[in-house]
Parts: structure tokens; C-alpha cells; sequence
């Protein structure tokens, strides 16, 4: 059974960090894509960044290039996402899921229950 769960969402002020996580079992092998997208009431999903183990290619969407960054522990199987110089336009629920790494991040199969991210201004 896959699974993904994610923590470390929280509220930080305007130009806070938080690291986020993702803990994820059940999968077969470590090909797998993965990445993160969030969701604000109102506005359409934006894919926010994904990896990909199979050829250590990653991807950043470009509201969040240069302040965030994606990391993922295959023996530990934690995917992670540090963000710093957080803005108000950040705040969002933030997923993990599993999908297709190739220019963007597009959602596939899996995907968490959401870590809430609020940034004050």
C-alpha cells in the first residue's frame, strides 16, 4: 500500500524558512518521480518543484526558483522541500505526490493529505 504523509507546514512570518516533508512507503522501486504542488483557495494548482531518482533531474516552478529547493533521502524515504524568503503568495496547502518530472511537475497515482503553509506579511 502506498502511502504518503506530509509535515512541517506551519505559520512564519514574510521572509521565514520552513522545511517540509514527506514520508513515503509501499513502492516497489525508486524510479518514481516525485515533487510537490500547492493549492490556495481561489487559484488554480501550481506544480511547485519534483525530482527525479532516475536521472537526478529536478524542477522548479518559476515563482519559487532560487528559494526553494528539493531533496529526497531514498534510504530513509523522505522526499523534502526547504523554502525560505517566504512571501504571502506561498501560502498554500502543500502536497507530495508521486508523477512526471519532465519540465514541470504533473500530479500522478499518489499523493499526501496536505501540509497547511500560511505566511504572514
Amino acid at each position: 500500500q502506498v502511502q504518503l504523509v506530509e509535515s512541517g507546514g506551519g505559520l512564519v512570518p514574510f521572509g521565514g524558512s520552513l522545511r517540509l516533508a514527506c514520508e513515503f512507503s509501499g513502492f516497489f522501486d525508486d524510479y518514481h518521480a516525485m515533487g510537490w504542488f500547492r493549492q490556495a483557495p481561489g487559484k488554480e494548482r501550481e506544480g511547485v518543484s519534483c525530482f527525479s531518482s532516475r536521472d537526478g533531474s529536478s524542477y522548479y516552478a518559476d515563482s519559487v526558483k532560487g528559494r526553494f529547493a528539493i531533496s529526497r533521502d531514498n534510504i530513509s524515504k523522505v522526499l523534502y522541500l526547504h523554502m525560505n524568503s517566504l512571501r504571502p503568495e506561498d501560502t498554500a496547502t502543500y502536497y507530495c505526490a508521486t508523477g512526471d518530472c519532465y519540465g514541470s511537475f504533473r500530479p500522478v497515482d499518489y499523493r499526501g493529505q496536505g501540509t497547511q503553509v500560511t505566511v504572514s506579511s
